[in-house]
């Protein structure tokens, strides 16, 4: 493979998954069980490049979109978790993908746990979300005034320059590439999906969940205001085979921010499950 066709891996093709719905989808064949990426809110696929270009070069087989109403995807007519799930249902279907790995990121863990609870995976990797009280208070006001007009402000030159400097400390080559992938949207439906994460409660919607014994990986990171490292914890509580790994100088951006160390600790994770044993991390912080 050559350098170009490798950075070009998450270009993508639209497919048409039900009428009315066609997600921009990135895919790439190898080992089982699959990996399969679930970026956050108002993200698209490319948050996970580092993640899905590393998984892809050890050999695994591999699939990331963009969620409805995001990135190169379709909206919705109405927004669901119901939705979402069964749409990700039928996407693997056509690729044939059957028990995978969930690696997901913010707002795309409770997607995460829900397709868990209906369907058969492999493991779960969650970074920076969890199962309960996702959204800081700041948060609702704030994409409330960005879905009324405040996202237009983001036209005007030098603004995501800013927003990117005080949203991370970091300002190495990944970091970089990952916000000139991943501007700050400007659309109405980035902020509109939004809205069914707000009241999200995982226990109130299964009292008696299912598969919590799967291998699962929880990430959070120090300098996180929208998960804490005690959410992460309370999160492996309910994880029969769960295991905490905390980044204290990283932020909400940690798969980007940390590339390399989020890199490794998803290959000892999936070593642990091809090999059916325990992965060789231990809850620690970094």
């Amino acid at each position: 493979m050559t350098n170009d066709s490798f950075q070009d891996a998450l270009a993508g093709s639209t497919i048409h998954l039900r009428r009315g719905v066609n997600l921009q989808v990135c895919h790439s064949s190898g080992k089982t069980p699959a990996i399969v990426f679930l970026h956050g809110g108002t993200g698209n696929r490319f948050n996970f490049r580092s993640q899905y270009e590393f998984v892809q070069s050890q050999g695994w087989e591999v699939l990331v979109y963009d969620l409805a109403g995001h990135g190169q995807s379709s909206p919705y007519s109405r927004y669901s978790i119901g939705r979402h799930r069964r749409d990700l249902q039928r996407l693997l279907y056509q690729f044939g993908i059957e028990s995978p790995v969930l690696c997901c990121h913010s707002y795309g863990v409770p997607l995460g746990l829900e397709f868990s609870q209906y369907n058969c995976v492999s493991g779960l990797i969650l970074i920076a979300g969890g199962t309960h009280d996702l959204a800081p208070w700041w948060e609702i006001p704030l994409m409330k005034f960005m879905a009324w007009g405040g996202r237009y402000l983001y036209y005007v030159l030098g603004v995501q320059t800013i927003s990117n400097f005080f949203s991370t400390s970091y300002r190495h080559s990944v970091i970089k590439r990952f916000f000139a992938e991943n501007p700050t949207p400007t659309d109405f439906h980035s902020y509109k999906a939004l809205e069914i994460f707000w009241d999200y409660n995982f226990f109130a919607r299964h009292p008696a969940p299912k598969n919590l014994h799967i291998p699962a990986l929880v990430i959070t990171a120090g300098l996180d205001p929208m998960y804490t490292r005690q959410m992460g914890d309370e999160l492996v509580k309910h994880l029969v085979n769960g295991t905490h790994l905390h980044f204290t100088n990283a932020g909400h951006l940690v798969m980007a921010e940390c590339a390399d160390l989020v890199n490794d600790a998803i290959f000892k994770y999936l070593i642990g499950i091809n090999t059916q044993t325990p992965s060789s991390l231990q809850a620690k912080t970094l």
